[in-house]
């Protein structure tokens, strides 16, 4: 077949839309496939952390409407049932609306003179030259293939849910002027985030068991502190939710294919990388000249988060180990070295 296209990308969220600008930039000609429409709520913590904040200021560019003055998450707080920590953020995350990030970037992917069209990709097939990309009865050929279409992507080996089924839940509320913090409810079962996203409205983002909870009320009943200050609030969108959610070792390459954002892997959304990962992880692919080169670099930068991110999965299930950390991160210096421990920066 013969290659019509440098580089084709299945998923329009941030890490497809950051692939597709990087590619389009260095002069590639590019394709971007959505089946979705914008815009549109996802379930998301909507926290862009400090490592991902020079990578989105160099694709929406520094006068971008949402990057003139986002709403700065300067701490965390982490509660469960009988404890707290919290941590002061040397470097401030930002809180950005997915429904508005998405948007803007596909915006820009359409600025940058990539092909944005709204469609599904329905499988991806090697040639002797590159790649036949089938949609429906149609076919085109890329050289290079970016799969940017989330977990539960039809494009990889599909992930093995072998545990409890998790689902995410979110929604978007009114009622109290949030502090600038990130805060983390942990109960039996699951947990929930909470942040502002402007100054009147905040975000509340859960991940939970199937069998714990299967609403937005319901998860504010998992934590008694959680429930009370929720009852001050009141609902302003959707409720929205994902499912199953599935942590899987990252598997950046498949079949030659690259894959970016959740589609590579799923990473705990309680450490914040999420939209980070996949802002940088899109640019990467958007950036290398071989699969391999992006495998390498891929484990390179992003290895570490999720070996990070996989212990403290462990460590805050555990009611004890919660109760431990709550009474060692009295120490200032501790909090510091935890930081650096799992921060990029």
């Amino acid at each position: 077949m013969e290659v019509t296209y440098d580089v084709a990308i299945a998923g329009g969220g941030p890490a497809g839309c950051a692939a597709a600008i990087t590619a389009a930039r260095a002069g590639k000609r590019t394709v971007l496939f959505e089946r979705g429409a914008y815009p549109r709520h996802r379930v998301c913590g909507e926290f862009i952390s400090a490592e991902a904040h020079d990578v989105l200021l160099s694709l929406l560019g520094n006068r971008h409407p949402l990057l003139c003055d986002p709403p700065r998450i300067t701490r965390a707080r982490m509660f469960s049932e009988r404890n707290s920590i919290e941590f002061e953020l040397d470097h401030p995350g930002w809180s950005i609306s997915r429904c508005d990030l998405d948007f803007a970037l596909w915006e820009v992917a359409k600025q940058s003179g990539v092909e944005c069209v709204q469609q599904s990709v329905d499988a991806i097939e090697r040639e002797v030259n590159g790649f036949a990309v089938r949609l429906g009865s149609q076919a085109l050929g890329a050289t290079t293939v970016i799969n940017a279409s989330g977990r539960w992507s039809n494009l990889r080996r599909p992930f093995v849910d072998t545990g409890p089924r998790w689902i995410g839940i979110k929604a978007y509320f009114t009622g109290e002027q949030a502090p600038p913090s990130a805060d983390l409810y942990f109960f039996q079962g699951g947990y929930c985030g909470v942040q502002p996203i402007s100054k009147t409205h905040l975000n509340a983002s859960a991940m939970v068991r199937s069998d714990v909870a299967k609403t937005i009320d319901e998860v504010f009943a998992g934590h008694p502190n959680l429930w009370l200050r929720s009852r001050a609030w009141e609902r302003t969108t959707e409720v929205i939710t994902t499912s199953p959610l599935v942590h899987v070792t990252p598997e950046p390459v498949t079949d030659g294919v690259l894959n970016a954002g959740d589609a590579a892997a799923f990473i705990d959304p309680f450490v914040g990388d999420g939209i980070s990962l996949a802002l940088r992880s899109g640019v990467l692919a958007g950036q290398s000249a071989s699969a391999g080169e992006y495998e390498v670099t891929y484990f390179q930068q992003f290895g570490k988060a999720f070996r990070a991110a996989g212990l403290a999965r462990r460590l805050v299930q555990s009611p004890t180990v919660h109760a431990l950390a709550a009474f060692a991160f009295r120490s200032q210096s501790l909090k510091r070295w935890a930081l650096k421990r799992t921060r990029g920066i």
